[in-house]
């Protein structure tokens, strides 16, 4: 926003001030000078002193005051010549959480765009949240939605964690350590999405400090002894490759560099080295004029030393997701010591350094900004998408915590289409990277041309076909494998939209019978008493309720209970009359998500039956004498009395049986035929052997209830050399 569009230029206050303070603003207001014109120096200096006055009387842990945080907030983020709307939030980013400061104020003084900035980095502080992880996943949504819609939301919260992680000596050493993993998981991933390269060193750096800072300082000090050892060493590959280059033509600053303890760090743990086995400790960068200079400079520095197989990279013809272009080589130097090499242009150097935030710095090459702003949109786009998908807070921040990790895994559409997907992804994966609607009517896949597995890991090259039917649905069991979270996140969020209809029909079913004790039905339950149990619990409907009940997320004899309590509040209620006592619920095995049959026993119409409520999953229906119901005898609540229904359909269930015959040939085609003579499917078939002359064959088969069982059982036990016959129990048992 120009000047001109901001309004009337708002009065400044001028509270008492350090002249520490005082000399801070003024090294700022130098750096601003630089960039930005006088009248908007002069809103940002207004803005200053506004935040002084409001924060005047805090101070800091250090015993600093407050203010000075927020100039070395706008400080970092002057030094990406950001514009005076983002400088002036930087500046008021805590007084709508910390002073009586509001939303409106801040937009008549300053413009809605700084407000509306300032009240994307606020936290939610007005609102109670079941647990301190809620409320902080909460928080973290707020900020990436609105990060979303203005990037500079972010940018100053990376400023604002940058300073507050280099101030963080002062703080408790617990929350020393819950801060550094928070800017571990969060903010250094972030900074990386972002491309903001030392940004995100440095907050590496700080946490890998202030969450170990023994091992930090044990493994500082080696670095310190290693440095002198090695010194000469590097500096006669420096010497060596400055005089190569320009024998080959290349005009090129050369620039070596000890790497980042986090790096090595990480590198010990992943690898399991000790300090003495990380060789690599120091890196080179060489940076030329163009793009065939790259290549130009590699070809002479692979003549010089000799390269690793497999560790050459080359980003430059497929960038990384976050804009980073460069060549990676690792070559064998003096004495057998590996040197790492990244060669760039200087446009790609600004770029790798700055990120994002190069949009506001360097504008020669528009071609490779353009691409930069693209890939970043679409990953805006992606935390929106998730953000629909995703229920709760705590789910949204699994999601993005999924993604903010580099990818890893460059694969190709038929059509040729590069797709970078994070390491472990799997064709599930690549499906819904190419369309949310491709992933939901997956049903196999090809790579390089041959039919594998949804679950095959996608390897760097790899040629991906999805196989896709109409009326496909997503499976639950890709929630194993699927790695990235717009996968993971739509694959729950259609589970969810499944399950939704069918919870909330089981929820009102279980709730009335669980009310009957009680003398009421669900009917006679008034709007008082609901809006009462409603506003108690903080939920907004009464479908909400009932789908938690058919998920299992809450036990019905608890809700019944509360409900009649509210309902006894009510003056003047009538006298209700109790019924007959609460009947089973009625289920046929082919409600679908809501209801499912136990794996473990495998219940089939005719069998005598009890429902346990699972959290999350809904009614599961089990045999009676189950032994994982055994288990549950002490959690009578999360049991529900299930009765079969009469069925006139063809629905099949499976059912395990053990035969024991005598071990003689073609036994098995003998039994499988008498199980398909009473028109029953076999599912799957195993054998057992190492019982001399009796061989035990496990079969899983398909019938429509316990009558149908019996006749394929006598059926079998026709066949001559069977000895025994009987039902797998979920123990393993045959009875």
């Amino acid at each position: 926003m120009k000047a001109a569009e901001a309004g009337p230029a708002p009065e400044v206050f001028r509270p008492p001030v350090s002249s520490v303070l005082a000399l801070d603003f003024q090294q700022l207001k130098t750096k601003l000078q630089t960039y930005l014109r006088p009248e908007d120096v002069g809103r940002v200096e207004a803005a200053y002193h506004f935040s002084a006055d409001a924060h005047a009387g805090q101070f800091r842990v250090s015993g600093e005051p407050y203010v000075s945080h927020p100039v070395a907030v706008c400080s970092l983020v002057a030094d990406w010549h950001l514009d005076p709307q983002a400088l002036i939030a930087a500046l008021l980013h805590d007084v709508m959480e910390d002073t009586h400061i509001t939303k409106a104020e801040i937009a008549e003084r300053f413009g809605k765009v700084s407000a509306e900035l300032v009240d994307g980095l606020s936290k939610l502080d007005k609102i109670e949240f079941r647990s301190q992880e809620e409320a902080q996943a909460e928080n973290f949504r707020k900020m990436l939605l609105a990060m979303a819609s203005d990037l500079r939301v972010i940018l100053i919260k990376l400023a604002d964690r940058l300073h507050n992680m280099r101030t963080l000596d002062h703080m408790r050493p617990a929350k020393r350590r819950r801060i550094a993993n928070e800017t571990l998981e969060i903010y250094a991933p972030i900074a990386n999405r972002l491309g903001l390269n030392d940004l995100f060193r440095e907050l590496q750096e700080l946490s890998f400090r202030n969450k170990y800072p023994l091992r930090f300082e044990v493994l500082a000090k080696a670095i310190r002894s290693a440095r002198g050892n090695r010194r000469e060493v590097v500096g006669k590959i420096l010497a060596s490759i400055e005089e190569r280059l320009p024998q080959w033509g290349i005009a090129a600053e050369v620039q070596g560099r000890e790497k980042h303890l986090y790096g090595i760090y990480r590198k010990m743990v992943e690898k399991h080295l000790s300090f003495s086995q990380v060789l690599d400790i120091y890196g080179f960068r060489v940076i030329v004029k163009d793009v065939p200079s790259c290549y130009l400079a590699l070809g002479a520095l692979h003549s010089m030393y000799k390269p690793v197989p497999g560790k050459f990279k080359d980003y430059l013809a497929i960038p990384k997701a976050n804009g980073y272009q460069s060549l990676h080589t690792t070559l064998i130097g003096p004495f057998g010591m590996p040197v790492e090499v990244q060669i760039r242009t200087r446009e790609m150097h600004h770029i790798a350094e700055t990120g994002v935030a190069s949009h506001w710095l360097y504008k020669e090459d528009e071609k490779t900004l353009t691409e930069l702003q693209q890939k970043t949109h679409s990953w805006l786009q992606s935390l929106l998408e998730l953000q629909s998908a995703s229920g709760e807070a705590t789910e949204f921040l699994e999601h993005v915590k999924i993604d903010l990790f580099p990818g890893e895994v460059y694969v190709f559409s038929p059509k040729g289409k590069i797709f970078s997907m994070p390491k472990g992804s799997t064709p599930v994966d690549f499906a819904y990277a190419v369309h949310t609607d491709v992933g939901n009517r997956c049903v196999a896949c090809r790579i390089n041309g041959d039919l594998m597995p949804l679950r095959s890991e996608l390897r760097n090259g790899d040629q991906v076909e999805i196989i896709t039917a109409a009326h496909a649905n997503p499976n639950p069991a890709w929630l194993s494998y699927a790695r990235t979270g717009k996968a993971r996140a739509q694959i729950r969020h259609f589970m969810k939209n499944a399950q939704q209809d069918e919870s909330v029909t089981l929820g009102e079913r279980l709730l009335n019978q669980a009310l009957r004790p009680h003398g009421l039905t669900l009917g006679q339950i008034s709007s008082f008493a609901w809006d009462r149990f409603l506003r108690d619990r903080g939920v907004r409907h009464k479908k909400e309720v009932f789908s938690d009940l058919g998920l299992g997320k809450r036990l019905p004899v608890i809700v019944a209970r509360r409900l009649a309590e509210a309902q006894d509040l009510e003056s003047g209620r009538p006298d209700v009359v109790k019924p007959k006592p609460a009947g089973a619920i009625s289920i046929r095995g082919s409600e679908g998500v809501a209801v499912q049959l136990a794996r473990c026993c495998h219940p089939i119409p005719g069998d005598p039956i009890i429902g346990t409520l699972r959290k999350g999953q809904g009614l599961e229906v089990h045999t009676h004498d189950c032994p994982n119901v055994a288990k549950l005898r002490g959690d009578r609540g999360r049991w529900v009395d299930v009765e079969w229904e009469h069925m006139v359909d063809d629905r099949l269930f499976d059912v395990g049986i053990r035969v024991l015959s005598h071990n003689a040939c073609g036994v098995l085609a003998r039994v499988a035929s008498a199980i398909a003579e009473e028109d029953s499917n076999i599912q799957s078939v195993s054998m057992d052997g190492g019982q001399g002359e009796y061989t035990a064959l496990n079969f899983t088969v398909q019938v429509h209830d316990r009558m149908h069982l019996a006749r394929v059982m006598r059926g079998v036990r026709r066949v001559q050399e069977v000895v025994r016959i009987g039902r797998v129990k979920a123990d393993g048992r045959v009875g």
